[in-house]
């Protein structure tokens, strides 16, 4: 074969290869984007309505937590000028599964800000309460837990945080959070900034003012200025707290 023959041939089976390597190009789809996983996510309340879309209340930025396509956001809906009640939503591919507004539909002015999520069958729920009201609110939940209801007095900010089923958005138990004033057992004020999960227990942090509780609920002693930087670990079922501290508190 000559050396005409010879070049030919090579360029045909190089051709041949630059085709087949584009049509491979062409045809190879690309991966899926990565579904971002969020599992707890605590943050400013923000307002919105069961009938807003998953789009309207993402952009509000408050809390949320995802797995896949679902994702959970928490806040509150502005019922009056002067009263706020608890919402929480699922959606599922931009599809909404369930909204909850019921919660707690008192006068309290209550708002939700934060989640625990792990994909699967433990979600988490923290609110806010300034006080017990005539109706429907966590106390119903809260039987024969922790605390079972915001305490006496009004008008601090405590927390409320509800064992919440994922697949419909019922609570299923809940507890109050609060820190008591060591002075006339007054509730005062706590916040929760912090949700972990360690496949038993709930392991919360949060500022509390003076003062902190003990996990028997009794007040801690403390020095220094509140807030102090606070941490409960809970049962599961929220009945107990396994321990609590605070730094410069005993």
């Amino acid at each position: 074969m000559n050396s005409s023959h010879k070049w030919q041939k090579y360029l045909s089976a190089f051709s041949l290869s630059v085709v087949l390597v584009a049509d491979l190009a062409i045809t190879q789809k690309a991966p899926p984007a990565f579904a971002q996983t969020v599992n707890s996510s605590i943050g400013n309340a923000v307002t919105f309505s069961c009938n807003d879309s998953e789009a309207t209340i993402k952009a509000k930025n408050g809390a949320k937590v995802s797995s896949g396509t679902t994702s959970i956001y928490i806040g509150y809906q502005q019922v009056s000028s002067n009263n706020k009640n608890p919402v929480t939503i699922r959606f599922s591919n931009g599809i909404k599964s369930w909204c909850r507004s019921d919660y707690e539909t008192t006068n309290d002015d209550g708002t939700g800000y934060g989640l625990y999520w792990n994909g699967g069958d433990v979600l988490y729920g923290v609110y806010s309460s300034t006080g017990s009201q005539i109706g429907n609110d966590f106390r119903r939940f809260a039987t024969g837990r922790w605390l079972s209801s915001y305490g006496s007095g009004g008008g601090p900010k405590v927390a409320v945080i509800a064992r919440i089923n994922p697949a419909n958005g019922q609570v299923n138990y809940a507890t109050f959070l609060t820190a008591k004033k060591a002075d006339n057992g007054q509730t005062n004020s706590l916040v929760v900034n912090k949700l972990s999960w360690n496949g038993t227990n709930l392991i919360v942090q949060a500022k509390s003012w003076w003062t902190p509780r003990r996990a028997n609920t009794n007040s801690m002693s403390c020095s220094g200025s509140s807030p102090y930087q606070y941490t409960a670990v809970f049962t599961s079922d929220l009945t107990k707290v396994n321990s609590a501290s605070a730094l410069t508190c005993s």
